[in-house]
């Protein structure tokens, strides 16, 4: 009797432990599934606020989600963190703090997955950005690395038009650089980066044939392009779809109002 009791009572403690054990896999699987539909939610919002332009707003919803393990979480708060860093009223200091928090989130975005070619677009951006506060021979130096990321963002998604544009003002910004840069580059560097006007000008049109009138940056990128190639005929056909481009961001009007 002792021994049948002693038997029922660890039965019963078994019952009971196992359907704590399966509490807690359900319980810890509903926070799993909660997670990522919260993950979700906040990217669907994101989206939704990049599209309406409201840059500071887009910021504040990221910013609390900095220490999140998702890579489209990140390099969604590495570019509103830049986008904030370019608006005219940010301060030179905050503009700065930014410009290197940017980077912080796009390397960690990486960091988390580095098949995400977004990660890798906005690492290469962000990393060029900080090249403007640590002088040329950073930025020289660095931009090998960045056009690495964006190549890499391309094999991933060969569609993505701003991608392609970036490596054309990749382009564009080494040959237009001035000659006593290009002199200090050939001491820094045994084979410093070096490119084209024919060049930037093909990927700006691979990247309008990808996504036809994308972004007004191309446009007047395209222009600016022919007549570096003394093309005014066709220069002045792009800055005039530039200036004409609806505005929806700050840059959209700092390029419409851009004389020609």
């Amino acid at each position: 009797q002792v021994l049948r009791k002693s038997l029922q009572r660890g039965l019963a403690l078994s019952t009971a432990s196992f359907l704590v054990y399966e509490a807690h896999k359900l319980i810890s699987g509903f926070a799993e599934v909660h997670a990522s539909f919260k993950v979700e939610e906040v990217i669907e919002q994101a989206d939704y606020l990049y599209g309406s332009g409201e840059t500071e707003k887009l910021y504040q919803l990221l910013v609390q989600h900095k220490n999140s393990d998702d890579a489209d979480l990140l390099w969604r708060l590495a570019r509103a963190s830049r986008d904030v860093a370019q608006l005219s009223t940010t301060s030179a200091e905050k503009k700065r703090k930014l410009t290197y928090e940017s980077l912080e989130y796009a390397k960690k975005a990486l960091e988390k997955n580095e098949s995400n070619f977004a990660a890798h677009k906005w690492y290469g951006i962000c990393l060029s950005d900080v090249g403007d506060f640590e002088g040329i021979k950073t930025k020289i130096g660095n931009a090998f690395i960045i056009k690495e990321h964006f190549k890499r963002a391309i094999e991933l998604n060969p569609k993505d038009a701003t991608t392609i544009h970036l490596i054309g003002i990749w382009c564009y910004s080494f040959a237009e650089m001035p000659w006593y840069q290009r002199k200090i580059a050939a001491t820094l560097f045994a084979t410093p980066p070096t490119s084209t006007f024919q060049e930037a000008l093909h990927y700006f049109h691979m990247a309008e044939e990808a996504d036809p009138n994308f972004y007004s940056k191309n446009l007047l990128f395209l222009g600016k392009t022919y007549l570096k190639l003394n093309n005014k005929k066709m220069a002045l056909l792009w800055l005039s779809k530039a200036k004409d481009y609806p505005a929806h961001t700050e840059e959209d009007k700092q390029v419409g109002n851009q004389k020609l």
